[in-house]
């Protein structure tokens, strides 16, 4: 850090609500790759269940992008990524180790084995998408001068969402059903993450507001380096417009 820099707020280093947005955040990446092989229909759309729980990992990141800035949303992607990392590493020793019940046990490898391909599509895509819906939220966040909240937080994450969707589909799910059910379930997976982003507006709207009144932040990400493999979080003074 150079000399005369100051961080821009302790709290925003120490506070309980941040780093339970981040561990909630991870805690969501790891259900929905759990949930991913499972197919649903809402509303006559098609999608796998992990869409359901994970579209809120999108009002997360910008949650935390639009009070903590960039800087924090990048170090929930990395938490999120590890959480993930173990969840694999895990199920595949688990695979490996003997067990006296081989009906059930070979049920269970059957499905984690499975699950394999769902894992490696999320990490994919998810290391395309969530970068991209915190970088676009805090890129708007400039360019509009903190105005239009809400048409920054549905213009971020109907991008990452289709980045999201088209990507995961293909590399989890391509050659697994037929054709038709395949593209239905693309455009399903889309309109399911819109269609919570649109919900979820108002509650994003009440607690960015809230947030920022009890931490007295309000993050600008100007001279931010938006590189995803930068791992520092400290903001020089200047970054916080709370009023």
């Amino acid at each position: 850090m150079e000399p005369g820099t100051v961080i821009a707020q302790n709290s925003v280093n120490c506070s309980s609500r941040l780093w339970f947005l981040i561990s909630l955040y991870a805690m969501i990446i790891v259900l929905g790759n759990w949930f991913d092989l499972r197919l649903i229909k809402i509303f006559g759309l098609v999608a796998n269940s992990g869409t359901l729980i994970f579209s809120f990992t999108f009002f997360l990141a910008n949650l935390i992008t639009e009070v903590y800035g960039y800087k924090y949303a990048r170090l929930a992607i990395w938490w999120g990524f590890f959480f993930n990392v173990f969840f694999f590493v895990y199920g595949q020793l688990i695979i490996l180790m003997p067990s006296p019940d081989l009906s059930h046990t070979e049920m269970f490898d059957t499905l984690l084995k499975a699950n394999n391909r769902a894992i490696l599509g999320g990490l994919v895509s998810y290391f395309s998408s969530e970068p991209l819906n915190s970088l676009v939220m805090a890129k708007l966040k400039i360019e509009l001068r903190g105005q239009l909240t809400g048409a920054r937080f549905l213009i971020s994450t109907l991008i990452a969402s289709v980045f999201d969707s088209v990507l995961f589909g293909f590399i989890a799910f391509y050659g697994v059903f037929d054709q038709k059910v395949f593209i239905s379930m693309i455009f399903g997976m889309i309109a399911i993450k819109v269609m919570v982003d649109f919900l979820t507006l108002p509650f994003f709207l009440y607690f960015s507001k809230k947030l920022k009144q009890k931490d007295h932040v309000d993050i600008y990400d100007r001279g931010t380096k938006f590189n995803l493999f930068r791992f520092e979080t400290d903001y020089a003074l200047s970054a916080n417009h709370f009023k």
